[in-house]
């Protein structure tokens, strides 16, 4: 997945056409750049079981909001506050990751 994941924007694409899981047709479909932020901070660090958040909750208003509309609004059994949190200011998404993920 990490080589899939690192592969330029049309092999990526191709691929997520494929994908079984939303979640994965969604980041499949991301630019490059942010893909690879994501190998970096949540892939390389399985160690980390709050990497994948941590990561989601620093993202642009850009990344986070095309997450909450083609991923979350899409599962009807997503919990809302997930969808509240990535709606939230950078300033309070911060606080939540220094002050719960970060202890």
């Amino acid at each position: 997945m990490r080589a899939i994941l690192l592969a330029p924007g049309p092999v990526a694409r191709a691929v997520g056409f494929g994908a079984p899981k939303r979640e994965e047709r969604w980041m499949l479909a991301q630019p490059r750049d942010v893909r690879r932020s994501y190998v970096a901070a949540v892939v390389d660090r399985p160690e980390d079981p709050n990497a994948q958040e941590r990561w989601m909750l620093m993202q642009t208003d850009e990344v986070r909001l095309s997450y909450v509309e083609d991923v979350l609004a899409r599962d009807p059994a997503s919990p809302p506050e997930l969808a509240w949190m990535l709606r939230q200011s950078r300033k309070v998404r911060t606080s939540y990751v220094r002050e719960v993920l970060d202890i």
